[in-house]
């Protein structure tokens, strides 16, 4: 069996007792340590478990990871995930992998940011689609999430940005010539993502709805003891500092009273964007 294990956003206990369980029973567990990270390490979580952790890192769990799916039809096999399971395309894609080939799974789940960014106050059935904000770099500027943005504004909805993640990544040079030298890890900053989307703002022709003015809320280690949230406008997010990642960017939408009231809890002189 292959089990899909949600871990939560903080420390090591924040593993479901189901998910403990299977760890615990597990023939072999795994972490996949990518596209999210916890307040501590691999050793820290093999002395809560009392099992030894493999690190699964992006080319692992994209390229080799039929090993561990095949194992899992005459084994248990435990892939730990930061989150939910179902919190990036990675894991879905395993999921249908072992389906082909007819290795059986299961999946626990646990809180990710999609449910946990609820904490700011702002009310999770009035979020729109979610997007993803890159890392820019000289040549590569994509602004497809500009649209999203848009079209959540449009439609008075609030707009959840998960800002980019960059974990053992290799320039192009490295990767061209086979070189195994991997880039610093590189998280996105609240105010990295702001500067973006000001670019954006700046180089559109019409008049768009997401503007400098436009209310923000700024998320930091959600779920974690040091969890910081700011709220303020985007071009005041250029200078709001929430320290270690990770960071998420809240686009707020049209507001009910009672998230305002909320809201107030952290920048008690925000004024609702109805009546700017």
């Amino acid at each position: 069996m292959l089990y899909l294990v949600g871990l939560g956003l903080g420390d090591p206990k924040d593993i479901t007792v189901r998910g403990l369980e299977i760890v615990k029973s597990a023939d072999e567990v795994y972490l996949e340590a990518y596209t999210s990270i916890l307040t501590v390490g691999k050793e820290a979580l093999e002395q809560f478990y009392g099992r030894e952790v493999i690190l699964a890192d992006r080319e692992f769990v994209e390229q080799k990871a039929e090993s561990f799916i095949e194992s899992a039809r005459n084994s248990n096999i435990a892939f730990l995930v930061v989150g939910d399971p179902f919190g990036a395309t990675t894991h879905t894609d395993l999921v249908l992998r072992a389906k082909e080939v007819g290795v059986p799974f299961q999946v626990v789940h646990n809180t990710s940011i999609l449910n946990a960014v609820g904490c700011c106050g702002l009310q999770l059935y009035s979020f729109g689609e979610t997007v993803s904000i890159p890392f820019w770099t000289d040549t590569w500027k994509p602004d497809s999430f500009f649209e999203k943005i848009e079209g959540n504004l449009d439609r008075g909805l609030h707009t959840l940005c998960l800002l980019d993640i960059k974990v053992k990544e290799q320039t192009i040079e490295n990767m061209m010539k086979n070189r195994p030298i991997f880039e610093p890890p590189r998280f996105m900053s609240n105010q990295q993502a702001a500067e973006q989307l000001i670019q954006v703002v700046n180089s559109k022709d019409n008049a768009s709805k997401l503007t400098g003015d436009t209310l923000c809320v700024g998320v930091a280690r959600v779920g974690w003891p040091d969890q910081k949230i700011s709220v303020c406008t985007l071009n005041e997010m250029l200078n709001c500092e929430l320290g270690q990642p990770l960071h998420s960017l809240v686009i707020v939408g049209k507001i009910h009273p009672l998230e305002l009231d909320f809201l107030r809890m952290f920048n008690p002189d925000i004024t609702p964007p109805d009546s700017s």
